[in-house]
């Protein structure tokens, strides 16, 4: 595999690739990087397709500027690195973050977009109120976590242990097969996580959600024509299967995938299996 940076709505843009053809660009998802996509990127290669995982804009050895990280000023860092990689569309898969970004992108970008694959974070159609109140309404500890970080304090109580953090998320409550975040894996998150300015940028994804649902009301009544997988797992504590209920209204050309024994981390905790419904669904679109 190789490593470049393109620049894409101004800033350098990381990118871990392989391979020739149609263009598969991968989006990761929270907390992780592009090292979350390393189980498909050489089999996506290897059958025919050119393979990029990019680390998103904020993350890693991406550029971290001082800017607002809604859903538009990542979809057009998306939009430009497809064009830098001298391609007009790309089949996107996104995962976490990586999908929630990824279904507003194919509303505004539709002419660059050949397919889609979301892993756990469904199309989801827009509420009556904004995302913070909805989920201070639900009154659910599942996504507590997501209303404390919209306090931009939390980064020092983070740091204070900084393993514990990544460890409730990789090793405890939203992971099935725990073998899959060994010891030298875990590492390679908590060094990537480790400097005091890498968590800033991902933690302000979360703090615009509210934003994005403004910007949506502009296009989410728009559906997604593009072929598109959905993956989802069934030990998933925070987005269940079922959440995909109805996805068809809103992306009509859909096939959906559900995949056992297996948590939040898909392309992590079962990659042969997600390799495999992503490798047959790209010849099929493709």
């Amino acid at each position: 595999m190789s490593e470049r940076y393109v620049v894409a709505n101004g800033i350098r843009i990381f990118c871990w690739e392989e391979g020739d053809g149609p263009l598969v660009l991968m989006l990761h998802g929270f907390p992780e990087f592009s090292y979350s996509w390393r189980h498909q990127i050489e089999p996506i290669a290897d059958a025919g397709f050119r393979a990029v995982a990019i680390d998103l804009p904020g993350y890693a050895r991406s550029d971290k500027p001082d800017v607002t990280y809604d859903a538009h000023f990542v979809g057009d860092c998306i939009s430009g690195v497809i064009s830098a990689l001298g391609y007009e569309k790309a089949v996107v898969a996104g995962h976490d973050w990586g999908a929630w970004v990824m279904w507003p992108f194919a509303r505004r970008y539709p002419e660059q977009v050949a397919a889609l694959i979301g892993l756990s974070v469904p199309d989801l159609p827009r509420y009556d109120m904004p995302p913070t109140e909805l989920f201070k309404a639900l009154g659910s500890n599942r996504v507590n976590y997501i209303l404390e970080f919209q306090d931009r304090s939390i980064e020092e109580r983070i740091y204070n242990d900084l393993e514990a953090f990544l460890s409730l998320f990789y090793r405890e409550t939203a992971t099935v097969r725990k073998e899959a975040f060994d010891d030298e894996t875990f590492r390679t998150y908590l060094d990537v996580f480790r400097p005091r300015d890498a968590l800033t940028p991902p933690l302000e994804y979360y703090r615009n959600i509210d934003r994005n649902w403004e910007l949506a009301a502009d296009y989410d009544d728009q559906k997604i024509e593009a072929p598109a997988l959905m993956i989802n797992s069934d030990g998933d504590p925070v987005l269940p299967p079922a959440l995909t209920d109805g996805m068809e209204q809103r992306v009509p050309n859909l096939e959906k995938v559900v995949i056992s024994n297996c948590g939040h981390w898909v392309q992590q905790e079962q990659p042969a299996e997600t390799t495999k419904h992503m490798v047959t669904f790209l010849q099929q679109v493709t």
